[in-house]
């Protein structure tokens, strides 16, 4: 009995181990059995009432409005799949203390069609899996309008990392964004972001960004995992 629990002992020590080496991630994690973020039915979910709706077992919006989970995460790795429609624009919302006024106060990877016309001279920190209004993605491999995409959060501390379809985009320091106005490179921040990522706190509700600019968007295998 000694000999199997210090062998358990020490197959959760490598897996802590393996665990605090595996960031940043080299590949989509195999999420089938994590968490679901929401209810099947979205009863544990947080939105105005009538806004979010399941559609063709996706899960969508008829308005701008966010839908929230109900309790804070910290140190976490969220996957989930999206379709996006033409020129859509949304996002996945990060640490977010505050639900009503969420812009100033959360982190946004963000979604975009990068091919939609609307979209061809945004700031490049608009793109797809990028930190919206901060950093920019690598580069742009989000599918064509209509095609499912699979990302993944991995939300350490303030260390961010966001895959898009199997490639590593996007890795954020939270720490080195002091200046409320201007990014690490030097580039203008928007107004609207008024707090600097390094203020702001690594724990809060998770949300997404519903129907904005009037171009849908969906999302499904919507999956969550606590990290060490």
């Amino acid at each position: 009995m000694r000999k199997q629990i210090l062998l358990l002992s020490l197959a959760l020590l490598t897996s802590r181990a393996f665990a605090a080496e595996a960031l940043p991630p080299k590949a989509h994690p195999d999420s089938a059995r994590w968490e679901n973020l929401f209810m099947p039915d979205l009863s544990d979910a947080v939105f105005p009432k009538g806004i979010w709706f399941l559609e063709d077992g996706a899960m969508t919006a008829s308005k701008d409005e966010a839908i929230w989970t109900a309790k804070d995460y910290e140190n976490f790795a969220l996957d989930l799949e999206f379709k996006c429609g033409p020129d859509a624009n949304s996002g996945v919302l990060l640490y977010v203390s505050d639900t009503k006024n969420w812009i100033p106060n959360s982190v946004e990877v963000q979604i975009l069609d990068d091919a939609g016309a609307k979209w061809q001279k945004a700031d490049p920190t608009w793109k797809c899996a990028g930190i919206f209004g901060r950093l920019a993605p690598a580069k742009s491999v989000v599918k064509p309008a209509g095609e499912w995409n699979r990302m993944t959060v991995w939300a350490k501390g303030q260390m961010l990392y966001v895959m898009l379809n199997g490639e590593l985009l996007t890795q954020c320091d939270m720490r080195k964004w002091t200046d409320p106005k201007k990014n690490p490179d030097g580039s203008g921040i928007p107004a609207w972001l008024s707090k600097p990522l390094a203020q702001l706190p690594t724990k809060g509700k998770i949300g997404l960004q519903g129907k904005h600019g009037g171009a849908p968007i969906y999302f499904r295998n919507v999956k969550i995992k606590q990290l060490d």
